[in-house]
């Protein structure tokens, strides 16, 4: 079967006096009829070049979902009178919220069922569920699309009746005021940007909702909580680099709102709440790396904040959690996630102890202020994901539920992690990266190595426990993760240094990280692959314009590829609020820096590695348009006879198909491919 190639239709860009060509500039409109022609032809391209492995797949797919518990239910947190927990039933895609009374040992009541709502849906997420303060209503939000858009529906908990009211265009959370009969809720405009706060008064029109904010910056986001307290309803106006909140209590939906610290540029806060106080993480007074203050609510602007927790240089604060005699610190240190335990009585602190050379910890759902237990969060790669449940006074630690991986072949002494650090071309920078494999394999130049990578946004992958991951392993495949520039894994300043003018940091933390593990005889380039989503799918195809040799071939899933154009076009989503990640190409400056680095524009004639490139037609962050061109340039271009295979999900958006175990077949139709051309 021959390999498709559109039809060139040229077009001309130009900005700064520099013209650009996009041959293929016209498949951004997913309404031509040959365009969908053009990516169904790509579409049976890769079933074709894939079906020798089409049972393979299958015997993956079967794997990868029976190490899954088919009737798993959710650790159940208690609420206001309620335990709560959602649970899976065997044979379901969807997932089932439920509640019980005061005891577990009560009947449930469903709150939700999600199978009977995706009935005759090619793609259905659920978004939220939110009850009601009197526990007799229930906000839920559902997308049918793909694109994160959701409409809000209302339930009668008490009848089970769908109420009329009927909120569409919507981020999907809803915030109950705590009269019980009015919830607020974010619109989104034509780019997807959340950008309004909405009050909706049960009953009404949603027509008839009244307005309470409205934010004009398009490089700003809007979000609205409710503090832990339940005291206080909030109103979040985000972008990059700032933060402005603004408040009212849950009681009086009709009060002042009040704003905390109005936006500073690189001013960057989130609050909680606790009695008369609130608690504020922030990087105020050059604290890069964030610390806590607080702040009496009566008058909270930034010069009455009180330090609470002081800024540490080597210590990235990433969060905490207010107890009435515990502050709980969530903190990073040389890339390791800690938790720190504060007794505000006594003053003395420690650490909870943790052993796997890498792994990953977080506070988890802790709802009262009046208890001596934390909840918290441990997984590695090795170790399934497990909730514990520590005693602060007595320093006792029981574990509640760990993830339970079916099958009978999974024993954590099976596998092998590992962190080492590469040099990287500065002598001057190590990288860190974290490492799993099977006992049994051996480290060689035979070996075949999966690195990942992201790299953006300050968002860190940490090492966590994928049993999905086990189908490669065991066939004799290591698996690393660069913690590469553009993340946090190193604090803040690891962030600064891979975005905006350094962005290129994070391409060449990512090769040199190869090239070490290369050098270190963890595997050869023959047998070297890169996997990257997103914004990692742009690492991965920057990555290959500028060492194509480097990697025998790539995963690049939903990638963020043509970054100029994308940038330049203020209609799409995400683009104007993502100038402080990436810049803004009307400057003339940043324009040729990201172009340098685009991998859309710098496909040039010569030899690339193998590629598997995917994409949803519905995706609302990348749009599909840019892996498709991407994939066409590269037909044209590319000099060499490896696979191109470009697979798109019809039904689907940027997180991939809907459903508990739908996704899984893209993981299997990944790994096949992987396995496939390592034995080529």
């Amino acid at each position: 079967m021959k390999a498709p190639q559109p039809k060139k239709i040229e077009k001309t860009l130009e900005i700064h006096g520099d013209r650009r060509t996009d041959n293929y500039f016209w498949l951004n409109d997913r309404e031509n009829p040959e365009v969908i022609k053009y990516i169904e032809e790509e579409n049976a391209f890769a079933d074709f070049m894939m079906k020798e492995t089409e049972d393979f797949q299958e015997e993956l797919f079967e794997e990868m979902k029976s190490r899954y518990k088919k009737d798993d239910e959710s650790l159940p947190y208690f609420f206001n009178g309620y335990w709560y927990m959602v649970r899976y039933e065997e044979g379901k895609e969807y997932p089932i919220f439920c509640r019980k009374y005061k005891s577990l040992e009560s009947p449930e009541e469903i709150i939700l069922n999600v199978n009977i709502l995706a009935e005759g849906e090619s793609f259905f997420e659920v978004g939220s569920v939110a009850v009601s303060p009197n526990n007799e209503l229930a906000s839920f939000s559902s997308d049918n699309v793909g694109r994160r858009i959701y409409s809000i529906n209302f339930k009668n908990l008490k009848t089970g009746e769908i109420l009329p009211d009927q909120i569409f265009n919507t981020t999907g959370k809803a915030v109950w005021a705590n009269d019980n009969e009015h919830v607020f809720y974010i619109r989104k405009d034509e780019s997807l940007r959340a950008f309004q706060v909405y009050r909706h008064k049960l009953g009404t029109d949603s027509a008839e909702d009244i307005l309470i904010f409205h934010e004009e910056d398009d490089t700003f986001d809007v979000n609205v909580f409710k503090t832990k307290s339940l005291e206080y309803i909030f109103i979040a106006s985000s972008s990059t680099i700032s933060d402005e909140h603004r408040f009212i209590p849950s009681n009086n939906v009709f009060a002042e709102w009040k704003i905390i610290q109005p936006r500073i540029d690189d001013l960057e806060y989130s609050v909680e709440h606790y009695e008369d106080e609130f608690y504020i993480i922030t990087n105020a007074d050059d604290a890069t790396n964030f610390k806590i203050v607080k702040t009496k609510i009566d008058n909270c602007r930034m010069e009455n904040w009180v330090d609470v927790i002081p800024h540490r240089p080597e210590v990235l604060l990433e969060g905490f959690e207010i107890f009435r005699d515990y502050l709980v610190l969530e903190e990073r240190e040389k890339g390791l996630l800690q938790i720190k335990i504060i007794d505000e009585k006594t003053k003395q602190s420690y650490y909870l102890p943790f052993s796997d050379p890498t792994y990953t910890t977080y506070i988890g759902i802790n709802l009262e202020f009046d208890t001596e237990v934390l909840r918290y969060g441990y997984t590695s790669l090795t170790q399934p994901s497990s909730t514990y449940e520590y005693n602060m006074k007595e320093k006792t630690t029981t574990l509640l539920k760990q993830q339970e991986i079916l099958g009978g072949k999974f024993f954590p002494e099976n596998y092998i992690s590992e962190r080492i650090w590469a040099d990287s071309r500065d002598g001057k920078t190590k990288i860190p990266i974290s490492l799993v494999y099977h006992k049994d394999t051996q480290k060689s130049e035979d070996t075949p190595l999966l690195l990942y990578g992201y790299g953006s946004y300050g968002h860190t992958v940490d090492a966590s426990f994928s049993n999905v991951r086990l189908s490669l392993l065991d066939r004799g495949f290591i698996y690393a993760i660069a913690h590469i520039r553009g993340g946090e894994y190193l604090g803040r300043e690891w962030y600064e240094d891979g975005k905006m003018l350094f962005k290129k940091n994070t391409f060449f933390d990512f090769i040199d990280a190869g090239k070490y593990l290369i050098k270190e005889n963890y595997t050869s380039s023959r047998h070297l692959y890169a996997m990257g989503g997103s914004a990692g799918g742009l690492l991965v195809g920057a990555v290959v314009n500028y060492e194509p040799g480097l990697f025998n071939g790539i995963v690049a899933q939903v990638p963020f590829v043509d970054v100029v154009t994308t940038m330049l076009d203020e209609t799409i989503p995400l683009t104007t609020g993502e100038y402080d990640e990436w810049g803004n190409p009307n400057d003339e400056e940043y324009y040729h820096y990201m172009k340098d680095y685009s991998p859309y524009d710098n496909v040039e004639a010569k030899n690339y590695p193998h590629m598997l490139i995917t994409t949803g037609l519905h995706d609302s962050q990348v749009q599909y348009w840019e892996p498709a061109k991407w994939t066409a340039k590269l037909r044209e271009l590319k000099t060499d006879d490896h696979l191109l295979l470009f697979k798109t999900d019809m039904s689907a958006g940027h997180g991939g198909a809907s459903g508990r175990f739908e996704s899984l077949k893209e993981d299997a139709l990944e790994y096949a491919f992987l396995l496939m051309i390592d034995k080529r």
